[in-house]
């Protein structure tokens, strides 16, 4: 056979695989060097066997424990540790910073990923304190598909309106799951109507309930009309047994419910949302326009590893992110705004995409505290990561490189290296302070920038201090990691090139407890906080020059006005009137309520 058909074999072998087709060795030391990968298209198998998915809810909702048990269906982990049961079982998996044990809270996303009936499944957990609706938001960015938790007894909840909005916005997928279920609870059909008449989202119910509280047996597949009864297992953390009956053999399912109202309520809903409902259209899923819904508990694991099968099912593969793409090639003159607009040509970059791109939406430090690391966190959106590869950064002078020496999978707090990802993967990369959050990474003749992730309006303003001298450089070594992660914003008084006193700016009190309780726990220093009288920030976009016409002109008075760590202006109002009435009569001050990292190039 000769050496064209060889080569045709392995090319069309390859392909069917998903590979890329190995390369013929070099001929010379000189060909090795010029080598230069370029091929990054990712193979269409490995995109479409990724699925990730954010769960959102309100706090309490379960939402930690539901993520434990996706896990633990998904095999990931062994035994499922809920968040506030015995002391030996509190370690979850996605819960591992120290203030996250002691209070039972979420107050970071975290990544989880497995391999679950041939899909690379990843799980997006994340708060659900609105304190911390900032990272939610950011993690939300990073997704395909998103499970609104519900609390059975309570129904809809006010960070739950505020999450759905997001997600809304976002046009996710939105699969509901009413958690729960072994408690006394709302009916199917109140839940139903609460979505649809404040959400305007109509429902289709996959799982339907027998029973709640103590009287709760199990749930009805609507799509296979199998009933699945479930039993408490021996051991706690672990799988629920489960026996499954067909609908039609309704002597079985009366002798097993055992409960003549509960057997008559399932037999008369059965045929009543048969009749009642709308089919099921992944289209307008897809669209976000009807939500697949789900009945369960996850802490006693009835109707998770349905749901899971479920969404390995109707879950959309990684989605495409529209970006602003134009030459990267060092500039030789300076273009005018309306030619450098011209140039900026906004187009969806497809996962099939022939280069890498992927977009950074969280940092993190001290993921291990023994080496005072920093990640990035980037969501592949085309293409396909290689260990060593070399890639382009929005916010960077064109034609510089940066070196992705190595990128690790997440599962909380732990990590292991990983030679190559595709799109819908989360990869940490180490980050030594050039990538922030909102920043694309790319490869390529030409600069790809997707959409930044803006800075939510901070609320809560206070000086910090640290009280204790000898501790300065830990002090300012913490502060300064726990602002790359964007945790809270910093300000500091015009013209203060860091002598004077630095002030915090959150979204919520809770935040700048996070941020005291990281310092002692993973810096050892102490630290004091001096709340300020404010409740509103705005950047003036229109620079220096609107503010000290404004301040001038005695506009600004009662208005505090202070940068942020590029030196932009911001100012700090006492209330939200008079924010309005100052951006409403000094236009020219161009105020926002939010706020991106510079471009290198300015």
């Amino acid at each position: 056979m000769g050496r064209f058909h060889l080569v045709a074999i392995s090319v069309f072998l390859a392909q069917v695989q998903g590979f890329a087709p190995v390369q013929q060795p070099f001929t010379s030391t000189t060909e090795l060097h010029s080598y230069v990968e370029t091929d990054f298209k990712a193979p269409v198998v490995e995109i479409e066997r990724r699925r990730n998915l954010a769960i959102i809810s309100h706090p309490d909702s379960g939402k930690t424990t539901m993520t434990e048990k996706l896990l633990l269906y998904g095999g990931a982990i062994q035994q499922a540790g809920a968040v506030r049961q015995k002391a030996e079982q509190r370690g979850t998996a996605s819960d591992f910073m120290e203030m996250e044990k002691e209070r039972g809270i979420s107050i970071s996303s975290t990544v989880m990923n497995f391999d679950y009936n041939k899909l690379r499944i990843n799980i997006l957990d994340t708060p659900g304190h609105e304190d911390f609706s900032e990272d939610t938001y950011r993690s939300l960015a990073a997704a395909d598909n998103a499970v609104m938790l519900l609390d059975a007894a309570k129904g809809l909840e006010p960070q739950t309106r505020k999450l759905f909005e997001v997600c809304r916005m976002r046009k996710l997928p939105l699969f509901t799951f009413v958690n729960k279920m072994d408690r006394p609870a709302l009916t199917p059909y109140e839940i139903m109507d609460q979505i649809e008449e404040e959400f305007g989202l109509e429902t289709h119910p996959i799982l339907w309930p027998i029973g709640d509280g103590d009287r709760f047996k199990g749930v009805l597949d609507r799509l296979s009309n199998i009933v699945h009864f479930y039993q408490k297992p021996v051991k706690r953390g672990a799988k629920a047994e489960v026996i499954e009956v067909p609908l039609e053999d309704t002597a079985k399912l009366e002798e097993l419910i055992d409960d003549s109202e509960l057997f008559e309520k399932l037999m008369e809903d059965s045929e009543l949302l048969e009749e009642l409902l709308n089919p099921l259209d992944m289209d307008r899923v897809m669209a976000a326009n009807q939500s697949p819904l789900f009945f369960g508990s996850a802490m006693t694991n009835f109707g998770v590893q349905l749901f899971l099968d479920k969404f390995c099912d109707m879950g959309t593969k990684p989605a495409g992110r529209m970006a602003v793409k134009r030459d990267d090639a060092p500039k030789k003159k300076k273009k005018s705004e309306s030619e450098s607009e011209e140039d900026d040509n906004e187009e969806l970059i497809a996962p099939e995409y022939d280069d890498f791109t992927g977009f950074v939406f969280k940092t993190q430090a001290n993921l291990d505290p023994k080496h005072r690391d920093r990640l990035a966190y980037v969501r592949v959106v085309s293409g396909t990561y290689k260990k060593g590869m070399k890639v382009g950064h929005s916010r960077s002078k064109s034609g510089k490189k940066y070196n992705l020496a190595q990128a690790q999978a997440l599962f909380g707090n732990d990590r292991e290296s990983v030679e190559i990802a595709y799109p819908g993967d989360v990869i940490g990369i180490n980050n030594p302070g050039n990538f922030a959050i909102g920043d694309t990474l790319y490869t390529g003749t030409q600069k790809v920038a997707f959409p930044g992730i803006p800075s939510f309006s901070p609320e809560k303003f206070a000086y910090i201090r640290n009280p204790n001298p000898s501790t300065y450089k830990s002090f300012q070594k913490g502060i300064d990691q726990l602002l790359d992660e964007g945790a809270v914003q910093a300000l500091r008084q015009r013209n203060d090139d860091g002598g004077g006193p630095l002030i915090l700016a959150a979204v919520g009190q809770l935040q700048f407890e996070v941020v005291q309780a990281r310092l002692e726990n993973e810096y050892g220093v102490q630290s004091q906080l001096e709340p300020m009288g404010y409740t509103m920030a705005r950047w003036a976009d229109g620079g220096w020059d609107a503010v000290d016409k404004a301040d001038k002109d005695g506009k600004l008075f009662g208005t505090m006005i202070v940068q942020d760590r590029w030196q932009r202006p911001v100012l700090l109002f006492r209330n939200d009137w008079k924010a309005q009435a100052v951006g409403e009569e000094e236009k020219y001050l161009e105020l926002i309520p939010w706020s991106k990292p510079p471009s290198f190039d300015d």
